[in-house]
C-alpha cells in the first residue's frame, strides 16, 4: 500500500515560483497514476495537475496552465509540481493523490492521499 508525503508548501510572494514534492514509500509510482489537488479553508478540493503512469500524459487545470508542470523521477518515486508565476491565493493545502493505473481528474476516485502541504501566495 502505497503512502504519500508532500512537501515544499510555504509562503511565497505573487510572480514568484515554488516547487512542491509528493514521495512515495510502500509501492512504486510506477504503477500508479498521480493528482494534484488544492483545497482553501471552506472550499471544496480541486484539480490541480495530474499525470498518467503509463505514458506520462498529463492534465492541467485551466487555471494553472502554463504556469504550472508536473513531473515524476522514477528513481526517487516521487512526482513534483512545479508552481511559476504564482498568482495571489489564502492559504491552500495542495495534496498529492495516487490511484492504481488509470488517471482521472475525479479526487473521488483516487486511494491514496498525503497530508497536504500549504501554500499562500501573498506580499
Amino acid at each position: 500500500q502505497v503512502q504519500l508525503v508532500e512537501s515544499g508548501g510555504g509562503l511565497v510572494q505573487p510572480g514568484n515560483s515554488l516547487t512542491l514534492s509528493c514521495a512515495a514509500s510502500g509501492g512504486t509510482l510506477d504503477y500508479y497514476s498521480i493528482g494534484w489537488f488544492r483545497q482553501a479553508p471552506g472550499k471544496e478540493r480541486e484539480e490541480v495537475s495530474c499525470i498518467s503512469h503509463s505514458d506520462n500524459s498529463t492534465y492541467y487545470a485551466d487555471s494553472v496552465k502554463g504556469r504550472f508542470t508536473i513531473s515524476g523521477d522514477n528513481a526517487k518515486n516521487t512526482v513534483y509540481l512545479q508552481m511559476n508565476d504564482l498568482k495571489p491565493e489564502g492559504p491552500a493545502d495542495y495534496y498529492c493523490a495516487a490511484r492504481l493505473y488509470v488517471i482521472t481528474r475525479r479526487p473521488n476516485e483516487y486511494g491514496y492521499w498525503g497530508q497536504g502541504t500549504q501554500v499562500t501566495v501573498s506580499s
